[in-house]
């Protein structure tokens, strides 16, 4: 193992959803569809809905929440990294538009990344990476997506699914070995489809559910071998929100106890790149977290997956 990890110290997390609900009793009215069938594949509610916002007004929105939670001071960030599939426009970049929105007028080096679901901990491996170098002294890593306009809502197998929003995590190096991170990202090539955006989004559930469990179990395996931890020195598995029954497999093939993975997909339905920071954001609201350690793990179309283990 590789004994260079980086050592980052998590400064605040924010998160950010539009205010227009889709529940399932809507979908209802619009393909052959019920709040059963909805609920028991794949334990979603409901899912928001953005309207007259870009992804950068709601990464923006994510990111004040993060900066206003412990009255960061702004000027201090000089790295954005902003994970999405749904840009405002092919460029600028969607993280060029928050640098602006923020008003941040000095030197900062911002882009986007695409790496799908696992794209928030993608972000935050990169981050954590410059940070090491010491040119940058605060990173802000962004996950948003609006999926919404790219649902085909004549299609009932995926637009009972995908669901809009954004979340935030501001990072600082440090010299202190208790923050220690570690990460495991890795990506296979799709050449048949399985989960991809042309037009909308399409996904041959069946190969996506099984590559999903599976990457996900050897996601945490990896990381928790490598990290030299165990299950019972993590507080809480934060997973990509994608599928309430994926979450379960999973649980049930780690032995972990379901109790210990944190979800919120009933509210939220998948937001892809922004699942894995809006529910970090949420356990930082319902729970004393100073210090706790907390397990990402995720997987997305490309195929990519991917995991880490960070100390708050």
């Amino acid at each position: 193992m590789n004994q260079n990890q980086p050592k980052i110290k998590i400064i605040s997390s924010g998160k950010y959803t539009p205010e227009m609900v889709i529940s399932n009793e809507d979908l209802e009215k619009l393909v052959d569809t019920s709040n059963e069938w909805i609920v028991s594949r794949t334990g979603i509610l409901r899912r928001r809905k953005a309207v007259n916002e870009n992804t950068s007004d709601m990464a923006y929105q994510a990111a004040m929440h993060a900066i206003n939670r412990v009255h960061y001071d702004k000027s201090k960030i000089d790295l954005i990294i902003m994970a999405t599939i749904t840009g405002d426009q092919m460029t600028p970049s969607t993280a060029n538009f928050v640098q602006a929105k923020l008003g941040l007028d000095h030197e900062v080096m911002s882009f986007d990344i695409n790496a799908a679901c696992t794209g928030f901990v993608y972000g935050l491996e990169i981050a954590s990476a410059l940070l090491q170098t010491n040119r940058f002294r605060a990173a802000l890593v962004i996950g948003g997506e609006i999926l919404t306009k790219i649902v085909d809502y004549t299609d009932r197998n995926t637009c009972v699914l995908f669901g809009d929003g954004a979340g935030a995590m501001i990072i600082e190096p440090s010299d202190d070995q208790n923050d220690t991170a570690y990460f495991f990202n890795a990506a296979k090539g799709d050449m048949n489809d399985s989960l991809t955006v042309k037009k909308f989004i399409e996904m041959d559930g069946k190969k996506v559910y099984q590559f999903a469990v599976s990457a996900m179990e050897q996601a945490i395996h990896k990381i928790l071998n490598e990290s030299q931890l165990t299950i019972d020195d993590i507080d809480m598995v934060i997973p990509h929100q994608a599928n309430e029954r994926i979450i379960q497999s999973v649980a049930k093939s780690t032995g972990i106890p379901i109790s210990k993975f944190m979800m919120n997909l009933s509210e939220y339905g998948n937001t892809s790149a922004a699942s894995i920071p809006l529910t970090i954001s949420e356990y930082y609201d319902q729970n004393e977290t100073k210090g706790k350690k907390i397990l990402l793990v995720g997987f997305g179309g490309g195929f990519t997956w991917g995991s880490a283990i960070l100390k708050l």
